[in-house]
């Protein structure tokens, strides 16, 4: 967070880092920062100087606001979640909603600060529309700040793994995710050059011997991101096995793209500072990988089924990055009748630049 915070400093005495010169059009960038009981909103878009804007709300304010909206999303029955969505949109976008139409934004480039990391952009409520509705959305991290320049799209070759199990049992401690055995079968129709790998078979050596030859690795298994040290947050595969956050780096997987973890959950008894979950996405850029997916908590295991076909639906009509196939699938369950509450699609969120 240092290096962000260096960065905004940067951006305050009227010069561009020559790396943000690289930002396309339609893309924009967005640091929200907590300074004591202001926010401090700052605001970048290609061939304009940085803008900032402050918005007074004490941190206490600041963190019922995202308790009260958290609560609303982690409710998939719960019908006043738009009310705290509005109140947050009014914080956060509200200040720069004119600079975003001027920038004629497309993507926001999103890099939250401490507790705002829980805050899932795309479920943020104009009192017409979602964010998600009007914007693709991905979160930055240190590792994918310097590199702006878009990403060759390759035709997805995917490694896919399922923890399984029977439904309502638990299995190493966990509950069974038979749901994700339909979600990894779906991924191998739809591209039968995938390799699937289930229950006891998906191991973590099967894995780590075969994502060489892939360029997406897709985890449908438990994963924990728990705040403190990286070794309290952990994926576990399907035979037991786990792998601690911050193994992940030794990984060396210059050649995946992306990699999904389609049920995993932030630890959230209180609000941290969110390092945990923008840690994942650290390690896995650390490895090599250029983008990640991951959930905020713990979706229904047909609930994230039903998106994930979305996804990849999008994905396999070539020619589209994975942050824009995740910004369609979204858009795809607000419109469905029985999806459309934003515990379901805004869970999931992009890491890194999504170009």
């Amino acid at each position: 967070m240092a290096g962000l915070i260096a960065i905004c400093c940067k951006l305050e005495i009227n010069k561009v880092p020559d790396y943000l010169k690289q930002i396309p059009q339609g893309t924009v960038l967005l640091y929200p920062l907590i300074l004591g009981d202001q926010l401090e909103i700052i605001f970048f878009a290609p061939n304009s100087l940085p803008i900032s804007r402050t918005v007074k709300i004490s941190k206490s304010k600041l963190e019922s606001l995202i308790t009260e909206y958290r609560s609303g999303l982690l409710d998939a029955g719960s019908e006043d979640v738009k009310d705290a969505s509005k109140a947050l949109y009014d914080v956060l976008i509200k200040p720069i909603e004119g600079e975003l139409i001027t920038a004629k934004a497309e993507t926001i480039l999103y890099a939250p600060d401490g507790i705002l990391r829980y805050v899932p952009l795309s479920a943020l409520y104009d009192g017409k529309q979602w964010l998600a509705e009007k914007y693709k959305v991905s979160n930055l991290i240190a590792y994918s700040l310097s590199d702006f320049s878009p990403q060759p799209k390759n035709q997805p070759n995917i490694l896919a793994g399922a923890f399984g199990g029977n439904t309502g049992t638990k299995k190493f401690g966990q509950s069974a995710l038979p749901d994700t055995l339909t979600e990894v079968q779906a991924i191998a129709s739809s591209f039968p050059n995938s390799v699937t790998l289930t229950e006891d078979n998906f191991s973590r050596q099967a894995i780590e011997s075969k994502f060489k030859n892939h360029n997406i690795l897709h985890l449908a298994t438990h994963a924990e991101f728990n705040t403190g040290s990286p070794d309290n947050s952990f994926i576990i595969f399907g035979n037991g096995d786990k792998i601690r956050l911050g193994e992940i780096a030794d990984w060396q997987i210059p050649n995946i793209d992306l990699i999904i973890l389609s049920a995993c959950q932030t630890g959230v008894g209180k609000l941290g500072d969110g390092v945990e979950i923008l840690g994942f996405g650290y390690q896995v850029q650390k490895a090599g990988a250029k983008n990640a997916i991951a959930s905020l908590w713990s979706v229904s295991d047909e609930g994230t089924q039903v998106l994930m076909e979305a996804f990849y639906r999008e994905l396999k009509k070539g020619d589209v990055t994975s942050t824009e196939a995740l910004h369609r699938a979204q858009v795809a369950l607000i419109k469905s009748p029985k999806y459309n509450h934003p515990n379901y699609w805004s869970a999931f969120f992009a890491i890194g630049n999504g170009l």
